[in-house]
Formats: C-alpha cells, structure tokens, sequence
C-alpha cells in the first residue's frame, strides 16, 4: 500500500510538473520577472509551513540534520529555482522539456556514490525507454532551439537539471527520518534566508497592479501547485521509493502534457504519442519493479 501511495504521489506531482513549464513561461517576463516569482513562491510557502507547524504536534530536528536540510536547501530550492526560471525566461519550454531528460540518469550517478543504490542493467534500460518516449512527445510539438540566443538559458536549466537531482538524493535520508511537513519546513525557511537577496529588490519592484486576473490564477498554480503540493508529494514519495523510481516519472511530464492538450481539444493523439506512451510506461515499470537478485550489476562497490 506505501508503494502504491508514492507512486501515485510522483504522478500528481509529475501531472502538475508537466503543466508548470508552460504556465510558468506565460507569466514571464511581462508580468513578472523569474526572482520576483521565486521570491512569491518561496515566501508563500514558508507561510503554510510555518502555520502548519503552529497546528501540528512538533517533531525535533537534530543539529546535525539542520545543517544537512539547509544543504538540501541550497540544492533543493535555491539553486534549483532560481536556474529553472531565470533559464526558462531566456530558453523555450521545448528546450527545457528536453534538458530536464537528463535527471533520472544523473539521479542514478549520484545515488550509486552518495547512497551505494546498485545501478542495475533493468534501471538503465528501463531510462533509456523513459528517454526515447518522452523525447519523441518533444519533439514531436516542435525542434528545439539549442543556439547561441539560448545558450545560457539552457546552461542554467542544465544546472538546474543537476541541482535538483542531487536534492533528490541527499534528501531521501532525511525523509526517512522525519515528516513530510517538518523537512518541507526547514527546506523552505533555509531556502527563504538564501534566496531572499537575489529575488525581493525584483519582488518589490514588480507592478503588481497591472497584471491580469488570469496571470494571477498562473501564479496561484505555480505557488500551491507545482511548490506546495509537488515537493510535498516528492517529498512524501522518497519515504518508500529510491531516488531513481522518484527520477524517472519525470518522462511522464510532456507525456501528461501531450495528454492534456488532447482532452481540451488543443491537440491530436498520435501515432507517435501512443508509442511513446508505451515506451515510457515501459521505462517506468522496469526502475518501479521490486528489485531481484537476478538483476544483473553494471557498477558495483
């Protein structure tokens, strides 16, 4: 039952991922520019842990592990953030949606040195799958633009790309340690200390005035969507899951996405779509399956 409750956690937080890229985009730079977004997004979410904390029994954190979520924060939201939106308003969701393929392998890397997770040949391929369907979802919706006027955009979604990985993995002890709601809190109040300098002077400076009703239900989603309740649910995922079952739903995103244009009628299934879909669901089982002695080892200590 754990297992089925995490997996269904990563598909949420994974639907809302999938629709982020997107929704974010429209917000920038018009109307808001990425820090001062970053800024909204962090402080709010301060703001519910934090009143979350005053309602709920209290859980102590020892100071060792204080130090270790403010460097879950660094990765986690600072970094991670700051890079996702500053890259995505000088890059294109299409570009973003195809550097982001990168985590789940990098997830493996880095869980096989910090956490000794064996890489196993079905993991390998199982992302290998994920990757070919989830880049035929992108590419099918246009090329991506990988020149020079994007170039630093995609560097810090790249960067981006790595940081959030390595979150992935450092935090997964800790998650097995404590709540959701307790490492969600300090997460978020380190993260707020550390970003607070590079996004409120954007934040204050913004005209909040001028910008639509439309805009601020997008900015509504960014915050309690694709914050509050998708790093609760990845968060909540790690309790059970290893960090490469919790990497790979990430080619999921542009399937989901692919998905959704289709119900509203802004899209057609395809061929393509449909093979991909396979794949995908392919590579997903094969990192999510039960682990067996069978399981043939391609790196080992």
């Amino acid at each position: 039952m754990k297992n089925v409750k995490a997996n269904l956690a990563l598909l949420t937080a994974n639907t809302i991922y999938g629709l982020n890229y997107v929704i974010a985009k429209g917000i920038m730079p018009d109307y808001l520019m990425p820090k001062a977004i970053i800024f909204i997004r962090v402080s709010v979410t301060v703001m519910v842990f934090g009143i979350l904390h005053f309602i709920l029994p209290k859980e102590k954190v020892e100071k060792r592990d204080l130090f270790k979520l403010a460097v879950c924060a660094v990765f986690g939201v600072a970094i991670n953030q700051i890079l996702f939106f500053e890259g995505l308003n000088l890059s294109t969701p299409i570009n973003a949606s195809i550097i982001i393929t990168v985590i789940p392998v990098l997830i493996l890397i880095f869980a096989h040195f910090i956490l000794k997770e064996r890489i196993t040949t079905l993991k390998v391929i199982g992302i290998i799958l994920g990757a070919s369907g989830a880049m035929m979802v992108i590419l099918a919706s246009g090329s991506g633009n990988f020149s020079g006027n994007t170039l630093l955009g995609n560097l810090m979604i790249f960067t981006n790309a790595a940081s959030w990985a390595l979150y992935l993995v450092l935090i997964k002890p800790l998650m097995e340690k404590y709540d959701s709601v307790t490492v969600m809190k300090w997460v978020f109040f380190f993260g707020l200390i550390i970003v607070f300098p590079f996004t409120f002077r954007s934040f204050t400076a913004s005209a909040f005035t001028a910008i639509p009703l439309n805009i601020w239900m997008s900015v509504a989603f960014v915050v309690f969507g694709a914050t509050i309740i998708a790093y609760f649910l990845n968060n909540y995922s790690l309790k059970t899951v290893s960090p490469s079952v919790n990497g790979i739903y990430i080619y999921l995103q542009p399937l989901i996405a692919s998905f959704v244009a289709v119900l509203f009628g802004k899209d057609e299934l395809t061929v393509t779509d449909v093979i991909a879909a396979i794949l995908i669901m392919a590579g997903v089982y094969l990192v999510t399956r039960p682990k067996k002695n069978r399981n043939i080892l391609l790196l080992s200590n």
